[in-house]
């Protein structure tokens, strides 16, 4: 493989560059308002963003269902659009409402009924003497709140997809800043009790989320309304809700896996979150301090990898399989050079962030050696991720199943239960070795694009 293959022209890269900078630039803008919302909790006490921590990871599994079911439909969308075909597209969309309602209702019921025994699972004395009924108190008062904001957030991301994958980035990308920073505002206000309101603490900043879900919401359905000429799939789109059954097996069998697997990975994650926080509720402290302020530097492969399902997918379903296979691979080496950039200056960064939070100095010291970690890990991470969405939008959503989720419960989890159960191995060698493991999966994903066995036109006649 000679240096053009994986070196695109101007021309290339203007179009990427086109496709991922929105994307970018909201998922940046997210976390780090995300970023600030934590050091604001963090302000409170460590119990406290122990609490929203724990809280915001049982989250993190709908979000990611969510992400998950509304991919199988947004496949036939990218490639729907990219034939020009509007039912199409419109009965996709109409299929992300069906997901993400039953999502929502499917989750609540969950945490409605025992959200107090999932916040316990968390909860294991460390060296700090920690208080743990005040931070099961915090994470219970911070879900009860956050719960309402789930509906909202559902429809969001189904307007939000379809309009990304049709092209329009821009659109998700400015109601996103707009709600971030609504977010922001009242954060200030409500948590810490200024312009008159109360100080309501983590209650608080659960309250402001759930007013910027619905400012985000807003912006959106009345911006889409209003333009409804550049969204001819939109017409029509709520007055049914019927798929026709032929495309709704398809994206079933397509779907299934990938939801499935989006369910099954973050599950896994909280599983590994809740392995390592038997080492202590500090763990769990630099854990959320080290994650969140990592998810500002993971915006880079998560762009990349909206990028690679959008342009690839679109090409995919124009035919062009070979400018397909050639441009696609050329995305993957631009996301391992921009991951291990940005992972560089996440090794500068680290030893800053933590000195941000109100804790103690065990859990800044823990916090800087993880966002290390994570930082070395960065290239690794935008191979995989890259690979994941390549083979995601050619339909191959079994393998995507095998190589995600399945590695994370048939790879890393035994190997965490072991060391985190059987051995006395402190946290961060714990870390160390599970992520390396990545290493396996990096190999694996170079034999599966390779193959080629995802280069196909899912929408042809």
């Amino acid at each position: 493989m000679n240096r053009s293959s994986l070196i695109g022209d101007r021309a290339f890269y203007r179009r990427v560059l086109a496709v991922m900078t929105p994307v970018l630039i909201q998922n940046v803008i997210t976390n780090f308002v995300s970023l600030l919302d934590n050091l604001m909790v963090g302000q409170v006490g460590t119990e406290q963003m122990s609490g929203v921590a724990i809280v915001n990871q049982l989250l993190f599994v709908y979000n990611l269902c969510l992400f998950g079911g509304m991919a199988g439909p947004g496949i036939f969308t990218a490639q729907y659009y990219g034939r020009g075909d509007d039912d199409g597209v419109r009965h996709t969309f109409r299929a992300k409402l069906w997901v993400g309602i039953g999502a929502w209702l499917a989750f609540s019921l969950v945490l409605l009924f025992d959200g107090r025994g999932l916040i316990s699972l968390f909860l294991h004395e460390g060296g700090e003497a920690l208080d743990l009924g005040k931070t099961l108190d915090s994470g219970l008062g911070y879900l009860h709140v956050m719960m309402l904001q789930m509906l909202p957030f559902a429809l969001q991301q189904v307007y939000a997809s379809t309009l990304r994958e049709t092209g329009e980035t821009m659109l998700p990308m400015k109601a996103g800043i707009i709600a971030v920073f609504v977010n922001l505002v009242f954060n200030y206000i409500l948590i810490f009790g200024k312009l008159g309101a109360p100080a309501l603490g983590v209650t608080g900043a659960a309250i402001a989320t759930l007013i910027s879900r619905f400012a985000e919401l807003g912006i959106i359905l009345v911006w889409t309304r209003r333009h409804r000429g550049r969204f001819p799939f939109l017409e029509g789109a709520l007055r049914s809700l019927r798929v026709p059954g032929p495309l709704l097996r398809q994206i079933a069998v397509t779907g299934a896996p990938l939801l499935l697997n989006e369910l099954l990975w973050s599950a896994g994650m909280t599983a590994l979150n809740q392995s390592y926080s038997l080492r202590g509720l500090e763990v769990v402290s630099a854990m959320n301090i080290s994650s969140t302020a990592s998810n500002l530097f993971f915006c880079a492969f998560f762009s990349m990898g909206t990028t690679v399902s959008i342009m690839i997918g679109q090409l995919l379903g124009a035919g062009e399989l070979e400018r397909a296979v050639d441009e696609d691979r050329k995305l993957i080496a631009f996301s391992v050079a921009l991951c291990t950039l940005v992972g560089v200056l996440m090794v500068f960064v680290a030893p800053l962030l933590p000195e941000l939070y109100n804790t103690t100095d065990a859990v800044k010291a823990l916090a800087v050696r993880l966002l290390w970690v994570s930082a070395a890990m960065m290239p690794v991470n935008g191979y995989t991720n890259a690979c994941y969405f390549t083979l995601r939008c050619g339909g191959k959503t079994l393998i995507t199943f095998l190589f995600d989720s399945a590695f994370v419960w048939a790879v890393c989890m035994p190997v965490a239960l072991v060391l985190s159960r059987l051995t006395s191995i402190p946290i961060l060698p714990m870390v160390i070795i599970v992520n390396a493991l990545d290493l396996i999966k990096c190999t694996v994903g170079f034999f599966l694009v390779r193959s080629r066995k995802w280069v196909n036109n899912l929408v042809a006649d």
